[in-house]
C-alpha cells in the first residue's frame, strides 16, 4: 500500500483510520454504488454526487452564517443562489477534466486539480463581492458574505476530497480483505526511491496483486527515511539478506534514466540472489506516451546496452518542416527500416505517404498497421522491383513524390557473398534506378540508408554501400538535395544477432559467436530511424551523415547477458559456440574510413563527413561495367571489378578470367562483355 501506517493520510486529508469509521457506517449496497460511479461506469453519477455535496456545503455555509436561521430574504438570496453555483461548478470539473479522474486512485495531483477548479468559481464569487458596489441594484442578491464564500469552498473541497477518499480506501480494504482470505500478494522492493519509484509506489498501492515491502536506494542520504510513506530500507549492497529476511517475491527497478553500468550492476545483484526482476519504461519510452509508469516490464537487453538517450516523435520545427505536408514515399517500406520510417513518418504529418516494396505480404500488413495508427493521413501501398527501371518510373511518376527515403536493400552479408551479383543489381542498379527517377521527376530530397560495413569493405554488400555514398554525391546537384546515412547494427531488424541469439535460447542452444573477440555496434530501430529523419533534415548536396553509435561491445559478452536474462547460466545450461569468421566478416566494424573526418551538425547524434573529389566519369563507367558483369552472372569478375572502383574493397580470394588492372579503361571491361 502506498500508506501501509494506519494513520497515514490519503489524497483527501483524511487518515486511513477515520476513512475506516466512516465505511463501517456506509452500507455495502452504497458503497458499492459510490465505487461504480467513480470510476465512470454510471452515466452522470459522478456529477449528481458533487452537485450535491455542493449543495450541502452551500446550505451549511448559510445556516453558519445566519446561525442556523435561514428565512426571509436570506432563504430567497439561497434559492437564487444555489442553481448557479451548482452549475458554475460542475460545468468547471467537467471542463478541466476532474470527472475523468477514477475516484478509487485519487491522489494529491487529483486533489490539487480538484482544489484549483473549486477555486475558480469562489475567485468569481470574491471578485463581484469586492468589485459591485453595494449602493448598486441588485447589491444585496448579487454579493454573497464572505462568511458564506470562503466556507463554502472549505466544505466543498473537502466533501469532494472525501467521497473520493472513502472509494480509495474501500478498495484497500477490499484488497486486504483478499489478502486475509489467502490469496497471498507478491511481495515487492522497488529499488530506486527518486521520482519514478514515487509514482510506480502510487499505482502498485491501488493494485491488489503487490505489497510493498520497502525501498532500496544507492543514495546513503536516503537510507532509513521515509518517502512517499514508504521506508527506504538500505542500498542495494543489502539487497540479498532484506530479500531473505522480508520474504520478497521480486524486485521491480524503478530508475526511469537509469544508464546502461548501473542497470547492468543492479540485474546482476538481482540475478545472483535469484529473485525476480522487472524494470520500469525507461524516460523516453513515457515521455514518447507509449506507456505508463505502471508499465512494469521483463528486462531487455537494449536496457543493457543503454541505448535510451533518443525519444521517438521529439522532432525539432527544422526537421518537421522537412516533411510536414510534403509526398513522401519509402522504399524498402516492408522491412525494419522501412516499416519504422514509415510509423515515425506519421508523426510528422505527411501530406501523403507511399510504401513501396516488392514483398506484397509485409506490404499489406504495413498498411493496415499505418491506418490504425493514423487514419487520417492517406497511405498509398506500391508493389514494384527497384531493378525495374521502367517499373519505377511508372509508379513515381503517378505518385509524383517530394522526399524519398531509400532503404531497400540486400543486408546479409554472407548470403550477399554466395549471391554478389544480386547484391549488386538491387543495391546498386535498384539505387541508381531510384534517384535518376528522382532526379527527372524534381524530387526535392533523397536520403539514402547506407551502412558501416561501407567503411573499408571487405564483403561485397559494403561495397555496394560505399557504391551507393559514391552515386549520390556524383547524381548531386540540381533541385533535389540528397544525403547517406551511415549506421551500423540496429536491435530487433531482420538481420541483427539478437533475434537469432533469442531464438537459439528459446531453443536449448548452442548460441553461435563467430569470434570471441568480434565488437560491434548497437542502436535500437527507433534511435535510428530518429536520427537518419533528423539527418535527413540536413541534406543539401550529397553529404554523408554518420550517427553516434557509442561504444562497441563484445558480442560474446551480449550472448552471455542475454542468458542471463532467460534466467540460465551461459556454459551450463546454454552452451556458447565459437563457430569462425563468416565469408566477409570484419573483427570490428568501422564508422569512418582513414581519409575521412567527421564534422558536428546542429543534432548531438549526428555527424557530417565532407566528401572527397573522385574522377566521377571513370565511376560511372566502372558502374557501367559492374552492372553488366552481374547481369551476366559472373561473380569472380565481379569481385574483380570491385577491387578497382577505388572503395578500399579487398576480395579474400579471386580467380578471375578477366584481369584488368586498377589504370585500365572500365570500357575494355564493358566491351568484352558485349562481345561474348
Amino acid at each position: 500500500m502506498l500508506f501501509p501506517s494506519a494513520v497515514s493520510p490519503n489524497a483527501s486529508g483524511v487518515s486511513n483510520a477515520e476513512a475506516e469509521v466512516v465505511l463501517s457506517h456506509v452500507p455495502n449496497p452504497a458503497l458499492a454504488w459510490l465505487q461504480k460511479a467513480g470510476d465512470g461506469h454510471i452515466r452522470g453519477a459522478q456529477s449528481t454526487v458533487d452537485g450535491a455535496i455542493i449543495v450541502l456545503s452551500f446550505l451549511t455555509s448559510f445556516q453558519l452564517r445566519y446561525d442556523g436561521s435561514i428565512a426571509g430574504v436570506h432563504a430567497l438570496q439561497f434559492v437564487l443562489w444555489v442553481p448557479v453555483l451548482v452549475f458554475g461548478r460542475i460545468v468547471l470539473l467537467r471542463k478541466l477534466g476532474i470527472h475523468r479522474f477514477m475516484w478509487r486512485f485519487v491522489c494529491l495531483p487529483d486533489a490539487v486539480a480538484i482544489a484549483r477548479s473549486l477555486l475558480m468559481m469562489t475567485g468569481a464569487l470574491l471578485l463581484l463581492r469586492w468589485l459591485y458596489p453595494g449602493s448598486a441594484p441588485l447589491a444585496y442578491w448579487l454579493r454573497l458574505p464572505m462568511g458564506i464564500i470562503v466556507p463554502e469552498y472549505l466544505l466543498s473541497l473537502g466533501g469532494l476530497l472525501t467521497i473520493r477518499g472513502i472509494c480509495r480506501i474501500a478498495q484497500e480494504r477490499s484488497d486486504r480483505s483478499a489478502k486475509d482470505q489467502g490469496w497471498r500478494r507478491r511481495r515487492v522492493v522497488l529499488y530506486g526511491a527518486g521520482r519514478a519509484g514515487v509514482l510506480l509506489a502510487r499505482e502498485l498501492a491501488s493494485h491488489s496483486g503487490f505489497e510493498i515491502v520497502g525501498f532500496v536506494d544507492d543514495d546513503p542520504q536516503k537510507a532509513g527515511s521515509v518517502i512517499a510513506g514508504i521506508r527506504v530500507l538500505g542500498s542495494g549492497d543489502a539487497l540479498e539478506s532484506l530479500v531473505r529476511r522480508r520474504q520478497v517475491d521480486e524486485v521491480m527497478i524503478s530508475i526511469a534514466a537509469a544508464r546502461s553500468a548501473e542497470l547492468t550492476r543492479i540485474i546482476s545483484r538481482c540475478k545472483t540472489i535469484h529473485v525476480d526482476t522487472r524494470v520500469v519504461p525507461s524516460a523516453e519510452e513515457i515521455i514518447a506516451g507509449h506507456v505508463n509508469i505502471s508499465h512494469v516490464r521483463e528486462i531487455r537487453v537494449e536496457d543493457l546496452l543503454g541505448r535510451s538517450t533518443v525519444v521517438a516523435g521529439e522532432f525539432g520545427p527544422h526537421t518537421r518542416d522537412v516533411y510536414q505536408n510534403k509526398q513522401v514515399l519509402v522504399t524498402g517500406a516492408g522491412g525494419s527500416i522501412g516499416s519504422e520510417l514509415c510509423r515515425q513518418l506519421l508523426l510528422l504529418k505527411p501530406a501523403k505517404l507511399a510504401i513501396l516494396d516488392k514483398d506484397e505480404n509485409s506490404i499489406f500488413e504495413l498498411e493496415h498497421e499505418l491506418k490504425v495508427r493514423a487514419p487520417e493521413i492517406p497511405i498509398e501501398p506500391l508493389i514494384a522491383d527497384i531493378k525495374l527501371r521502367d517499373r519505377i518510373a511508372d509508379v513515381f511518376g503517378e505518385f509524383r513524390p517530394q522526399v524519398v527515403l531509400h532503404a531497400a536493400a540486400h543486408k546479409h552479408v554472407p548470403l550477399m557473398e554466395r549471391h554478389p551479383c544480386e547484391a549488386v543489381l538491387n543495391n546498386v542498379m535498384g539505387l541508381r534506378n531510384v534517384i535518376e527517377v528522382c532526379r527527372a521527376l524534381n524530387v526535392e530530397r533523397f536520403v539514402f540508408i547506407s551502412s558501416d560495413k561501407a567503411v573499408n569493405p571487405t564483403n561485397v554488400m559494403g561495397a555496394t554501400k560505399r557504391i551507393g555514398e559514391k552515386l549520390l554525391m556524383m547524381y548531386a546537384g540540381g533541385s533535389i538535395r540528397s544525403a547517406s546515412v551511415r549506421f551500423g547494427n540496429v536491435m530487433g531488424s531482420r538481420g541483427s544477432v539478437i533475434p537469432l541469439f533469442q531464438r537459439q535460447i528459446e531453443a536449448g542452444g548452442p548460441v553461435t559467436v563467430t569470434h570471441p573477440d568480434i565488437v560491434r555496434y548497437f542502436m535500437t530501430i527507433r534511435e535510428a530511424v530518429q536520427l537518419v529523419l533528423c539527418a535527413g533534415s540536413l541534406a543539401g548536396g550529397a553529404e554523408t551523415f554518420v550517427l553516434d553509435m557509442g561504444d562497441p561491445r563484445r558480442v560474446i559478452d551480449l550472448a552471455r547477458q542475454m542468458i542471463e536474462l532467460a534466467g540460465l547460466e551461459p556454459d551450463k545450461d546454454i552452451q556458447i559456440a565459437i563457430t569462425g569468421l563468416r565469408p566477409g566478416e570484419k573483427m570490428e566494424e568501422e564508422l569512418i574510413g582513414p581519409a575521412e573526418t567527421l564534422q558536428s551538425t546542429r543534432f548531438d547524434k549526428v555527424f557530417e563527413i565532407p566528401g572527397a573529389p573522385f574522377d566521377e566519369q571513370a565511376f560511372r563507367s566502372d558502374v557501367d561495367a559492374l552492372i553488366l558483369i552481374a547481369q551476366r552472372g559472373d561473380r569472380e569478375t565481379l569481385c574483380r571489378q570491385l577491387t578497382i572502383m577505388g572503395l578500399s574493397y579487398q576480395h579474400p580470394s579471386l580467380h578471375a578470367h578477366l584481369t584488368p588492372d586498377r589504370n585500365s579503361d572500365p570500357r575494355l571491361v564493358i566491351d568484352e562483355y558485349r562481345s561474348l
